[in-house]
């Protein structure tokens, strides 16, 4: 096609919009010649050869780069655990879900997972079940890399253009997030990439259809959003198929599709679960509520709106893609062979500016399609430039295009050093594991903990019933876990509260009683980083309030009167102010003089536990005693052997949680969970 302009002209090359496919076979099929397949494998090997060494160092760094410190940034969430915790159940409890599976997602994807974390053993090498999940994430990028390096081929890219587009796909800030994060979408998109791959195979196409037809399906059935590419791939298709078969190979990888998104609702005919039901779940429940039941996003332009926040998460971790993609993507229709991939990312984002649900991992299906149309667009116009009868005009139009390219990169290069270097530094996740750790030396487990569910198989597979680990979006949701709580949240124990439960649009009645009516224990990190564990009392909120009066008066009473006690040493007045001022644990009040019969004690230090630093209404439930008599307890195996035997003897409630020796003296610390009472009445 020849395209002319009056006063400045562009002509292009002939075959430019030509699509990487012939209409026509090129000659009579028959067996090639000796010398001929010769020569073609040797063509072959040194093609492959030039893009390997294109390719592979692109694919080495993008691994690096997403597995170190995979386990600490960014800070594990609830979908994540609600992914991995569906694939434990597959892998070890022998059903779809840890709760009753109600048709929100098709099980395809997580159930990938489980094929991963089974053949690798990965829940026994990660402390963090949501670990496992993210390795196979990687896995995920990885091959969608090696898949989108085919397409960009393919769609006739060249070597430095797809290497480009692999590098943003493998670097960006924003990919690198969310292609580490457990997300259905990231398990969906390489079959995406390989249906887009195969409806472009020059040869053998009603295999490569078929082939097709399979990968989109299973990327459907792993994710139920990626339908929407369906229209774009038919698309790609149907311009890719020989004219003569056409009919014939687009009809056989159709009834393929839609044979197997059938397997679905066959799913839930063998469960009796098509239709909604008394006492059931449905499948036509769950796409209703997919479709219509979601709490919406608002608007894009409502600064206070759930769909502002989502995009301005992904515009922080990478301004310049967010911005460029859509660019290039009108750039790129410029070219007819790129018309479905662009007309795929310009659908999408456009189809995100409506006012329903958004949700947070939208971004990922869109991020192959920008990652290749970006570096595409810049080669159109470059290329088109090239055809221009005037000098001029091609070297004002390469000029723009080469200016356009620096400005991009000198604007992404200092955003992704740092948005980069927190994502390879920065422990984010330690909060998490902070509270996992306070809970399993704290929470005794016969309490009932309702968790977020990035905490739920690790929980469980420290000992836990399940019963006894309560995922909060199933507390209100579940007619099975209701029915083994008929108080309501008085049948709960303790609530690990995070961002994720804090955030949850649709909240939970019962969890936020339960929050009104507890105390908070500990508490790690902060900001929207910070998890707390509170301790639910079970009397109600103005009951707990007046007997903690009770017990503060009880307990300035007790430690006024220990701090003139000739038999304890209080080394500091920081340590006599928490003694004064009743913040020491009325356990450590009633047995500290008790302990100091045999000999005068020197108290070193309340300090506080891990978790307690910033609750300052928290009584204090550790001391470190340093001497007895004099005599440092750090260099007297025999008197911190009496003491700890002394302390082992206590009756319930006052034996401790642990009497640990170190080199500044015996730390001796109770439980959590200390009765109330002890020094004031009831």
């Amino acid at each position: 096609m020849t395209q002319t302009l009056d006063h400045q002209t562009l002509s292009f090359p002939g075959d430019l919009d030509r699509l990487p496919t012939a209409e026509e076979p090129a000659q009579a099929p028959g067996p090639p010649r000796p010398e001929t397949r010769r020569a073609r494998l040797l063509a072959l090997l040194r093609d492959r050869r030039t893009s390997l060494a294109w390719f592979s160092p692109l694919l080495v760094l993008s691994a690096v780069v997403q597995l170190v410190n995979m386990t600490g940034s960014p800070q594990r969430i609830d979908d994540e655990g609600t992914y991995v915790a569906q694939a434990y159940a597959i892998q070890e409890l022998g059903s779809l879900t840890h709760y009753t599976y109600w048709y929100d997602h098709p099980p395809l994807g997580w159930i990938q997972i489980a094929g991963w974390t089974t053949l690798t053993g990965g829940f026994e090498r990660y402390t963090s079940a949501v670990m496992a999940g993210r390795e196979f994430m990687v896995v995920c990028s990885l091959a969608s890399a090696a898949l989108l390096w085919m397409l960009g081929r393919r769609l006739g890219m060249s070597r430095p253009a797809v290497a480009a587009a692999v590098a943003i796909f493998g670097l960006s800030p924003l990919a690198v997030q969310f292609h580490r994060t457990v997300f259905l979408d990231n398990v969906a998109t390489p079959w995406l990439l390989a249906a887009f791959v195969l409806v472009l195979a020059p040869r053998r196409q009603l295999a490569a259809f078929a082939g097709a037809a399979v990968c989109f399906a299973v990327a459907v059935l792993s994710k139920e959003t990626y339908a929407l590419f369906l229209p774009f791939l038919a698309w790609q298709t149907w311009r890719s198929a020989y004219r003569g078969t056409r009919r014939y190979t687009v009809s056989v990888a159709g009834a393929i599709v839609v044979l197997l998104g059938l397997t679905y609702v066959l799913l839930s005919v063998l469960k009796g679960e098509l239709v909604p039901g008394a006492g059931r779940v449905s499948l036509l429940s769950g796409i209703g509520f997919q479709l219509a039941g979601r709490t919406a996003s608002g608007s894009l332009f409502d600064a206070a709106s759930q769909a502002r926040v989502t995009t301005g998460q992904w515009l922080q971790l990478d301004p310049v893609i967010a911005v460029a993609a859509p660019l290039a993507a009108l750039l790129a229709l410029r070219s007819r062979r790129w018309w479905p991939v662009a007309g795929a990312f310009l659908f999408l984002f456009v189809f995100m500016l409506r006012p329903g649900y958004l949700p947070i991992p939208y971004v990922i299906g869109m991020l192959p399609f920008a990652a290749l149309l970006v570096p595409a667009a810049v080669e159109i116009w470059w290329r088109r430039a090239g055809g221009a009868t005037s000098v001029a005009l091609r070297r004002l139009v390469r000029a723009v295009v080469v200016l356009l390219s620096l400005v991009a990169v000198s604007f992404a290069a200092p955003l992704w050093a740092v948005q980069l270097r927190g994502l390879l530094l920065a422990d984010l996740d330690q909060p998490m594991v902070q509270a996992e750790a306070w809970v399993s030396a704290n929470v005794d487990r016969s309490y009932r903990v309702v968790v977020d569910d990035s905490m739920w198989v690790d929980l469980v597979r420290d000992g836990r019933p399940r019963d006894n680990v309560v995922w909060y979006y199933k507390v209100d949701t579940d007619p099975a876990v209701q029915a083994l709580a008929p108080n309501g949240w008085r049948d709960y124990d303790y609530v690990v509260s995070t961002n994720s439960m804090r955030t949850f649009p649709d909240g939970s009645p019962t969890v936020a009683q339960a929050l009104d009516n507890a105390t908070e224990v500990a508490s790690f990190g902060t900001g929207d980083k910070a998890v707390q564990v509170y301790r639910i009392n079970r009397s109600g909120a103005d009951a707990t309030r007046e007997q903690a009066a009770r017990d503060q008066a009880g307990r300035v009473e007790a430690g006024t009167e220990l701090a003139t006690n000739p038999d304890l040493d209080l080394r500091s007045p920081a340590v006599r102010d928490l003694f004064t001022g009743g913040r020491v644990d009325a356990r450590i009040l009633i047995t500290l003089p008790q302990a100091a019969v045999t000999g005068p004690l020197t108290v070193d230090d309340v300090p506080p536990a891990p978790g307690e630093e910033s609750l300052p209404d928290l009584p204090r439930r550790q001391v470190l005693i340093s001497a007895v008599d004099g005599r440092p307890l750090a260099s007297d195996a025999s008197e911190t052997a009496r003491l700890q035997a002394f302390w082992a003897g206590q009756p319930e409630p006052f034996r401790p949680l642990s009497t640990t020796p170190t080199s500044q003296g015996l730390l001796v610390t109770y439980a959590t969970d200390g009765p109330t009472g002890l020094l004031a009445p009831a």
